[in-house]
C-alpha cells in the first residue's frame, strides 16, 4: 500500500487546499482513496510514488501545479499515458496530462491542432474523416507528446519522416511558470531542442503538426515458421536496399505466450515475421509483397489494403497495461553473422524466451532527408534500428532482461550503431544512455538550451540533460 512508503516531502492540508482552489482538475497526495490510481503508469512494472499529484484539465491548470511546485521545492515529472516513464516520479509533483486531450483539424491547412494529453487515437479519427493522416506509432493508445518529443518513427516515416519533423510549434509551460510557444519564430532554441530532445524542457500542453493526404495503406505481416529464421532475415536484408521510401518495413522475431488470447497456430510458439506498410498505389505494395509469396508461402498472411483508421493492425502492440522492458539502439547493417547472434539471442535453443519481440525496422528514406542542424533529432544516417521488448511482472526479471540485453548488444558488436533512439529504451538505460541519443554539437546545444529555460533542472525526469556541462 502507499501508505507504507515513507516520504521525503510532507505538504501541510492547507497548502494542499490552496493548490485545489487554482486548479480545474483534480489535486491528489498520499493521503487520498484514490492516490495509487492517480499515481499509475501504462507499464505496470514503474512504481512510483509523488508527493502531490495533479491531473490538470487545462494549461492554466499546469501553470498552477508548475508554480505550486517551485514555491515548495519540488521537482516536476509530466505524464500523459505512461508508456516510457524514464525515471519514477518519488517525491516530486507528478503532471498527468491525460484529461487534456482535445484536437481541433485544419483541413485547409492540414495542421492539426493537439492538447498535450491527447494520445493517437484521439487525433486519427478527426483527421481521416478530413481526408488526413498523422504521423504516428505503432499504437494509437500512445500519447502524441511524449512520442513526437523522442522522435516518433511510426509505419509512414520512410516517407514523410519522424513525427517530431512534422511539428510547427508548441506551447510550453516553463521552469518559471509560464506559458510560452515555440516555434521557428519565437523561441527557436526551445523549438529545436524540444523537436528530439525530449520533456526534459518544460511541459507541453498543446502542439501543432502537419497532416499529409493518406486514407488508404496496404500493410499487415507475414509469418513464417522460426526454423527459417536466418533465411527471412538474410532475404529482408537484400529486399530493402530497393525498397522505396513510401515502404516502411520491419522482420520481427515473436516468440508467442501460451495464453488463450494468442491464435492457435501461434500459441506458445515461435515464429518470424515480415511486417511493412506501403503508403501509396495498393498494386503497388501488393507487388512487393507478392515477391516474398513467390519466395516462399507464408504460413500466415496478413496484408491487404487498409483504411490509415486501422494501421495499428500491422504491430498489434498491447493496449492493456502491463510490465514491460523496451531496448534497442540504431543499427549499421546486418551481417551474417549479426543474424546468427540474433538468433541465438532471440530464440534460444533452450527455450526460454527472454525477449517477447525482437524487431529490425528499416529506417532511411525521409527520416535522413533534414539537415543535422534542423532539430535536436540525431543519427539519421543509421539504416535501421533495433527494438526489444519483454514481460518483466518482477523487479528480478526485469533486471535479468537488462543483463540479457545488455550481453546481447555487445555480442552484436560493429553492428550495433553508437548512438541509440530514445523511445526504444526506458527506465535506468534512457536515463544512461541519453548523452548517445545526440551528436555531441546537439547534446552541448541541448545543456546551453537547458540553462536557459530550465537552469535548476526542476524537469529532472525525463532525457537527463543537465543544465551545465560539468
Amino acid at each position: 500500500m502507499a501508505a507504507m512508503k515513507v516520504y521525503s516531502v510532507d505538504l501541510a492540508q492547507e497548502t494542499i487546499a490552496a493548490l485545489r482552489s487554482q486548479v480545474e482538475g483534480a489535486v491528489v497526495t498520499p493521503q487520498d482513496p484514490d492516490y495509487d490510481t492517480a499515481r499509475s503508469a501504462w507499464n505496470l512494472s514503474v512504481t512510483q510514488y509523488p508527493a502531490v499529484v495533479v491531473t490538470a484539465q487545462n494549461a492554466e491548470d499546469v501553470v498552477a501545479a508548475v508554480r505550486f511546485a517551485r514555491a515548495h521545492g519540488l521537482e516536476i515529472a509530466v505524464q500523459s499515458t505512461g508508456h516510457g516513464v524514464t525515471l519514477p516520479a518519488d517525491s516530486c509533483m507528478l503532471i498527468v496530462t491525460s484529461r487534456m486531450n482535445g484536437v481541433v483539424i485544419d483541413a485547409e491547412a492540414q495542421i492539426a491542432h493537439v492538447q498535450g494529453g491527447a494520445q493517437w487515437h484521439h487525433v486519427l479519427g478527426p483527421a481521416q474523416e478530413a481526408g488526413l493522416a498523422p504521423l504516428l506509432g505503432s499504437s494509437p493508445d500512445v500519447g502524441v507528446v511524449g512520442y513526437t518529443l523522442g522522435g516518433g518513427m511510426g509505419w509512414l516515416a520512410r516517407k514523410y519522416g519522424m513525427a517530431t519533423d512534422s511539428v510547427v510549434y508548441f506551447d510550453v509551460v516553463t521552469a518559471d511558470g509560464e506559458l510560452i510557444r515555440a516555434s521557428a519564430n519565437e523561441h527557436s532554441d526551445l523549438f529545436w531542442a524540444l523537436r528530439g530532445g525530449g520533456g526534459s524542457f518544460g511541459v507541453i500542453t498543446s502542439l501543432g503538426f502537419r497532416l499529409y493526404a493518406e486514407t488508404t495503406i496496404y500493410g499487415g505481416n507475414l509469418f513464417y515458421p522460426i526454423e527459417m529464421a536466418s533465411a527471412v532475415i538474410t532475404r529482408f536484408r537484400d529486399w530493402i536496399q530497393s525498397a522505396p521510401e513510401a515502404l516502411t518495413s520491419a522482420v520481427t522475431i515473436m516468440n508467442f505466450p501460451p495464453l488463450p488470447v494468442v491464435p492457435e497456430p501461434l500459441r506458445g510458439k515461435s515464429a518470424i515475421l515480415v511486417r511493412g506498410c506501403y503508403a501509396g498505389p495498393v498494386e503497388e505494395g501488393e507487388a512487393l509483397i507478392q515477391q516474398w509469396i513467390d519466395w516462399q508461402a507464408p504460413f500466415i498472411n496478413t496484408f491487404h489494403a487498409m483504411p490509415v483508421t486501422e494501421i495499428a493492425a500491422i504491430s498489434n502492440d498491447p493496449r492493456d497495461p502491463m510490465p514491460a522492458f523496451a531496448s534497442g539502439g540504431w543499427m549499421t547493417g546486418i551481417s551474417d553473422e549479426t543474424v546468427e547472434t540474433l538468433l541465438r539471442y532471440a530464440v534460444p535453443t533452450d527455450h526460454s524466451y527472454p525477449l517477447v519481440m525482437t524487431e529490425i525496422r528499416h529506417a532511411g528514406g525521409a527520416i535522413a532527408r533534414p539537415g543535422a542542424d534542423s532539430a535536436a533529432f540525431s543519427h539519421r544516417d543509421a539504416p535501421l534500428v533495433l527494438s526489444l521488448v519483454g514481460a518483466s511482472p518482477t523487479p528480478e526479471v526485469k533486471a535479468a532482461l537488462s543483463a540479457y540485453v545488455i550481453e546481447m548488444k555487445q555480442a552484436l558488436g560493429s553492428a550495433m550503431h553508437s548512438g541509440v533512439y530514445m523511445n526504444f529504451l526506458e527506465g535506468h538505460e534512457s536515463r544512461q544512455r541519453t548523452r548517445d541519443a545526440y551528436s555531441s554539437d546537439t547534446y552541448r546545444r541541448l545543456i546551453a538550451v537547458k540553462a536557459k529555460y530550465d537552469p535548476e533542472n526542476v524537469f529532472c525526469h525525463g532525457f537527463d540533460i543537465p543544465a551545465s556541462a560539468n
